[in-house]
């Protein structure tokens, strides 16, 4: 069964069709990212498979219930990060956590321990106004995490994020999807989804695109690799290994360069221009 079933999902705003007839499924213990730009719908999309939103049309099924209506047997099972962050006012980041954790009947020593995990502990009597952007998501995660869910939904969780504290973070998403847990995660970031996702849904104006793992949709790309030497000499070649060989039979490897497609050019082949954040 997968963790997540969604069939010819659809949600309007007027003229707007801003989730178009979706149709994909999530593995158990898999970590899916959907990738695109402001506005392709990917908010949307996760607020229906978790039960938020009510779609038009077609179905989500979660962990085997339908999502909508929203399904209180799910909640426990569940985690969500949204993209905006909301705290109880002027409370301490231990208090944040420890309320949340009551409302799922865990005791304040396992709240305690995800401030550990996400590395807050020295931040724990620090107020929520008071963090940085990366200690307030790191919080908000711990927070989406604390009842221990099953599957957890993280929308943008480094959004607005400088690249030390994102890099910093990717290392918390990928210790919780080791740890078995099935992790879905919306970006704009190309290389966050293809650092951290076992498959991506390229998604944009409502649509997936396309989806598949990081390597395949390189892979399919119709581009040649560009391969740069020390001396500043630039080649490419549609068939990189045996350039290389010829490269390192004549001794030219030090130094060599290798830039191959990446999933902004699967991107801009899919939908014919730039990449937009």
């Amino acid at each position: 069964m997968p963790a997540i079933e969604v069939v010819d999902l659809t949600k309007t705003y007027g003229d707007l069709r801003a989730v178009d007839g979706v149709t994909l499924e999530v593995a158990e213990g898999e970590f899916v990212g959907v990738l695109g730009p402001n506005g392709a719908g990917k908010t949307t999309l996760l607020e229906m498979v978790e039960g938020l939103r009510r779609p038009d049309s077609g179905s989500a099924t979660v962990l085997g219930l339908p999502a909508w209506p929203r399904n209180p047997a799910l909640l426990p099972r569940i985690g969500v990060q949204l993209q905006a962050s909301s705290f109880f006012e002027r409370l301490t980041a231990r208090e944040q956590i420890r309320t949340f954790a009551a409302l799922y009947g865990v005791p304040a020593r396992a709240a305690d321990d995800w401030l550990e995990q996400v590395g807050l502990v020295d931040k724990a009597d620090t107020r929520v106004e008071d963090l940085s952007g990366g200690q307030a998501q790191r919080l908000s995660i711990a927070c989406a995490l604390v009842h221990d869910p099953e599957l957890v939904f993280l929308d943008e969780p480094t959004a607005s994020l400088d690249p030390q504290a994102r890099r910093n973070l990717w290392d918390l998403l990928s210790g919780i999807n080791e740890a078995g847990r099935t992790v879905v995660l919306t970006t704009h970031h190309m290389d966050e989804a293809e650092a951290l996702c076992d498959r991506v849904a390229i998604m944009d104006a409502g649509r997936v695109l396309r989806l598949d793992t990081p390597a395949a949709l390189v892979r399919g790309l119709d581009a040649a690799t560009r391969i740069t030497l020390a001396d500043g000499e630039v080649l490419t070649t549609r068939d990189p290994a045996a350039e290389l060989a010829r490269l390192a039979g004549a001794g030219r490897l030090d130094g060599v360069q290798v830039q191959t497609g990446t999933l902004e050019d699967v991107f801009l082949q899919l939908t014919g221009r730039e990449y937009r954040a």
